[in-house]
């Protein structure tokens, strides 16, 4: 991870894939969507684990 690469919050997650913020942590408590982490109390997205995970989905 270079410099100036950031992890997603849900927020920025729900924006690129256009879904709800409710349907990402419900897809996180069933296991499913691209994979998070807890950092503290927050949930944070590689952008590539997103960008791949959607590619799976096809």
């Amino acid at each position: 991870m270079s410099a100036d690469d950031s992890l997603w919050d849900v927020d920025d997650v729900s924006r690129y894939l256009r879904v709800p913020v409710a349907t990402l942590y419900q897809w996180r408590y069933l296991g499913k969507g691209p994979k998070g982490c807890k950092i503290g109390r927050h949930v944070r997205y590689l952008p590539e684990d997103v960008y791949a995970w959607v590619r799976e989905q096809s």
